[in-house]
């Protein structure tokens, strides 16, 4: 990673000939389709454990089987797109993704189904790193609001995914393939753009004081990926455990709870689409300090609730806007910190997942046996670690000078 890299002149002249807007926009189409997939499992959950002939627990082994194919994708498109040209490697990723999903719901057995969604997953891995390291490598120092913007469609693609799954389901007499088939052809989009596109340079290596010690390099990164494990785990638990908190307060039925799991994810992505001009206009300490705060208050509103269904609902809402933007700042604010490469957000990313994978593990072993409050001091707690742990970013990193001429 200390090497100078060398791009063959074929790619150098395309790159020259490829517009910008036209190499963002291919960014924002692919992260709609990574939203897409992403949220397709939870709403299908129980026509897959029916196909599979298994129980809600057993089909729950999905979830690590994701966030580990995810790491492992993370891990090997970070290595990828540092040697190769990225736009081939999403496009190839997006095939495999909609071939995996495309027969995930044909799986009779769970080990060919978990099999599938861990091709899938490791594909998708591949495609979350390329996404936000061209991004970075496109915009350079002004990449912040396009970041926020690009995680902005990822919400888009989440938010869309249960409502293509409900019309589907609905209109096919329950055949949850047909919403697997649906938005696996999807994937056509995303595909054709970056064959067509050509990808970004790769970023010449001049001398950077931030990144000429290798060590101390990746101890930034690691210390990075840190902020990541505590925040993607306390967003997954948050938004994947509120229905089961809010039946067992007893704030209503498992429908109305699903109700306000969409209030969270919709305030999610509306978060993310105000924190783009947000990003333009103010340094990433500052959107991290308002992000903290809103999440800090959501939370106390959130357990504040179970006395007022008004004051639950308002700290979903706070909880969803103050959490949106803290995941593409953070890569917004390490690019102005150290150079992203693919193995860079790789480490990112993988942190991601370990948080993933263990957070929510952790409430839903908790959740009975100490009772339903532990799931918001869970995410208080990881929302205070969070903060303090991008406190010591800030202190011991230092801006990067500017590039020579």
């Amino acid at each position: 990673m200390g090497s100078s890299t060398v791009v063959p002149a074929g790619e150098a002249q395309a790159t020259r000939a490829a517009s910008p807007a036209a190499q963002t926009a291919g960014y924002f189409l692919a992260f709609v389709g990574l939203g897409l997939f992403a949220a397709l499992m939870g709403p299908t959950l129980s026509g897959l454990a029916a196909n599979t002939r298994v129980t809600l627990g057993e089909i729950s082994v999905l979830f690590p089987v994701r966030s580990f194919g995810y790491l492992l994708g993370s891990l090997a498109g970070g290595r990828l797109y540092d040697r190769v040209r990225g736009h081939p490697v999403i496009a190839v990723a997006f095939v495999v993704t909609a071939l995996a999903m495309a027969v995930a719901p044909a799986a009779q057995q769970l080990w060919l189904l978990a099999a599938a969604f861990f091709v899938a997953s490791v594909a998708e891995g591949m495609v979350d790193v390329g996404g936000n390291t061209l991004m970075v490598w496109v915009h350079g120092a002004k990449v912040g609001p396009f970041m926020n913007a690009l995680h902005f469609f990822f919400g888009l693609g989440t938010f869309v995914a249960p409502l293509v799954v409900a019309q589907v389901i609905a209109s096919s007499g329950g055949r949850i393939a047909w919403a697997y088939w649906l938005i696996a052809l999807t994937a056509i989009a995303p595909v054709l753009w970056h064959l067509r596109v050509p990808s970004p340079a790769h970023p010449a290596v001049a001398y950077d004081p931030a990144n000429a010690r290798s060590h101390t390099r990746t101890g930034l990164a690691l210390l990075m990926a840190v902020f990541f494990f505590l925040y993607v785990g306390m967003e997954i638990a948050f938004g994947g455990w509120i229905a089961s908190y809010a039946v067992a307060i007893g704030y209503g039925d498992a429908a109305a709870a699903a109700v306000l799991t969409s209030a969270f994810w919709g305030a999610f992505m509306l978060g993310r689409l105000l924190s783009v001009p947000l990003a333009t206009r103010l340094r990433p300490q500052v959107v991290m300090l308002l992000d903290f705060a809103l999440c800090t208050l959501g939370i106390g509103l959130f357990l504040l609730g179970s006395r007022s269904p008004l004051l639950l609902w308002a700290g979903v809402i706070v909880v969803g806007l103050g959490m949106a933007a803290l995941f593409p700042t953070m890569i917004s604010f390490a690019e102005s910190r150290m150079r992203i490469t693919g193995g860079v957000t790789a480490i990112f990313l993988a942190g991601s997942s370990l948080g993933g994978m263990t957070l929510p593990w952790l409430i839903g072993q908790l959740f009975e046996p100490v009772g339903p409050q532990v799931m918001p001091w869970v995410v208080l707690i990881c929302t205070l670690a969070t903060g303090l742990t991008f406190a010591l970013v800030n202190a011991v990193s230092r801006p990067r000078p500017a590039r020579p001429n």
